[in-house]
C-alpha cells in the first residue's frame, strides 16, 4: 500500500490549523492557519500551512497580511507552486468577501454627522487602491444616505474633478447634503493644498445652491482625515 505523503492534505501536520479551529474556535488561529484551512491540501513538498505563508509573503508594503491580498494578483498567486487557478480565485474572493462585510457591518451604524462612521464605511473600499478614487454621498433633508456615486476612478489627485461635476451629480440625485470622500494611495490622509483648495470651493458653491458640503474624508491606511473634524469647512 502506498503511503500518503505529509503535506498531502489536511491529514497531520496540516490537520493541526483544523483541529485547532474545533478546540478553541477561529480566533485562535494566525492568518497562515486561517489561510491553510482554506487552501485545504498542499503539495508533497509543502503543507498548506507553508503555502499560505508563502501567500501572505506576497503582501507588498505598506499593506501586509490577510490585508495584502487585495494588492495581489491572480497571476502572482498561480505563481507559488501549489496555488492554481482555483485556489487563487479562493484567496480573491476571501478579500472580496472581507470588504463586503467590512462594508455591510459599516452601513447599518453609518451617521453622517460622524465622520468616523463614514470612514470605516468607506475604509475597506478604499483604503488598497492603488490610484485615487473620488465618491460622493448624496444626502436627503434628514440626512439619510440617498446614494454613494463615483466621480473618478484612478485619478492622480482630486484637483482634476471641478465643482461643477460635483454638483451635477448632486442635482441629479436630488442631493439635500454632500460629503465628499477619496483615498490617498500613500496611506496618509493629510490633505493635500488641491485637497483644501477644492474643498474650499465646493463648499463655497455649496452654500450658494443650497446644498451644503458637511464633510470631506480622506481614507489612509486604516486612519482618516476628516475636514469637519479638523474645523477646516
Amino acid at each position: 500500500m502506498k503511503k500518503e505523503k505529509k503535506g498531502s492534505s489536511l491529514n497531520g501536520t496540516e490537520g493541526q490549523p483544523y483541529e485547532k479551529f474545533l478546540r478553541f474556535g477561529p480566533e485562535s488561529l494566525t492568518e497562515g492557519e486561517l489561510l491553510a484551512i482554506i487552501l485545504r491540501t498542499g503539495t508533497p513538498d509543502h503543507s498548506a500551512l507553508d503555502l499560505a505563508n508563502q501567500v501572505l509573503g506576497l503582501a507588498k508594503y505598506p499593506r501586509t497580511g490577510l490585508l495584502g491580498l487585495y494588492d495581489v494578483s491572480l497571476e502572482e498567486l498561480m505563481g507559488i507552486k501549489g496555488i492554481g487557478q482555483v485556489k487563487a480565485v479562493k484567496l480573491k474572493s476571501l478579500a472580496e468577501l472581507s470588504m463586503r462585510f467590512a462594508r455591510a457591518k459599516a452601513q447599518r451604524g453609518l451617521n453622517v454627522k460622524d465622520p468616523a462612521t463614514i470612514a470605516e464605511y468607506f475604509m475597506e473600499k478604499l483604503r488598497h487602491l492603488k490610484t485615487e478614487c473620488v465618491y460622493l454621498v448624496c444626502l436627503d433633508a434628514k440626512g439619510q444616505l440617498i446614494s454613494e456615486r463615483k466621480l473618478s476612478d484612478g485619478s492622480v489627485n482630486m484637483a482634476l474633478i471641478p465643482p461643477r461635476e460635483i454638483f451635477m451629480a448632486a442635482l441629479e440625485s436630488r442631493a439635500v447634503n454632500l460629503i465628499l470622500v477619496h483615498n490617498h494611495p500613500s496611506g496618509n490622509p493629510s490633505p493635500s493644498a488641491q485637497d483644501r483648495e477644492l474643498t474650499g470651493a465646493v463648499s463655497s458653491m455649496g452654500k450658494v445652491l443650497g446644498i451644503p458640503l458637511l464633510d470631506h474624508v480622506i481614507i489612509g491606511d486604516n486612519t482618516y482625515y476628516s475636514f469637519r473634524n479638523e474645523k477646516a469647512l
